[in-house]
């Protein structure tokens, strides 16, 4: 699926060093648009990062950016736009699980506030210009946690469940120049949910009893949220803006008891 017709897109990855990032970063760069990932990472420890960058010398490169500081963002933008001038894609995918459950400490709170929520709006706000300039896209990545949770999976849900709103805000109040969309995956089989898997104890054991509570008999792939990431941005899904799509292999569809 080709959606650079004439000139390649500049697309803003977040969270590019692994998982899910890294999927989307790559999915982009198949179709011929340029790349600008970030992450927290220095590119010496992203390992992944360095090999999207071997591969694509002339399409991507690798910031490291701590989202948690409104200051890294607005100056990670700004050498966007010094670089390259343009941006017609924002995917704000960068965040992590912050399980500490509804009891947890006010510097959890305040982190995951910052790295789960604040870190979206504002990165959105730095690049609104460029977007508006370009009639872009913002793709901001949820969770089904926004939708329904588990015991002890708080305060990250609640961002979660906010970031719909945020998309919400986005669409009515930055339309029609820019079209945003949210995203929201259930279990993607990556680094991150396998530690999730490991804290049961019995990691193999967790695995499958999940993959038994989807209806598709089995978890995502990293591949298939950077697939949709590149539909959603494309002409072909003009229409789509102000909701958040859930790809979760039909687990929110079966009634747990």
């Amino acid at each position: 699926m080709s959606t650079s017709a004439q000139q390649p897109r500049v697309v803003i990855v977040t969270g590019a060093s692994q998982g899910i990032g890294h999927a989307i970063a790559q999915t982009f760069l198949k179709n011929g648009d340029i790349v600008i990932g970030c992450a927290f990472s220095p590119l010496e420890k992203a390992p992944h990062a360095k090999t999207l960058l071997d591969h694509y010398p002339e399409h991507f490169c690798y910031y490291s950016v701590d989202i948690t500081r409104t200051e890294s963002i607005s100056e990670f933008v700004a050498a966007v736009e010094q670089r390259f001038g343009r941006l017609d894609v924002l995917v704000s995918n960068a965040g992590k699980n912050v399980f500490k459950g509804i009891d947890c400490e006010l510097e959890d709170w305040h982190h995951n506030l910052d790295l789960n929520l604040r870190s979206h709006w504002y990165m959105a706000k730095c690049c609104r210009g460029m977007l508006e300039k370009s009639r872009g896209v913002i793709l901001v990545m949820t969770s089904n946690h926004a939708f329904s949770t588990m015991p002890g999976c708080a305060p990250y849900n609640i961002t979660k469940r906010a970031l719909l709103s945020l998309v919400q805000s986005l669409t009515i109040e930055w339309g029609p120049a820019i079209r945003s969309v949210g995203i929201a995956p259930g279990f993607i089989d990556t680094a991150g949910n396998q530690v999730w898997f490991d804290s049961q104890g019995d990691g193999e054991k967790a695995r499958q009893e999940t993959i038994a509570k989807h209806p598709v008999g089995r978890i995502g792939t990293s591949e298939e949220v950077g697939e949709l990431c590149l539909f959603l941005s494309s002409p072909a899904a003009g229409f789509i803006a102000g909701t958040t799509i859930v790809m979760d292999g039909g687990r929110s569809a079966l009634m747990q008891d």
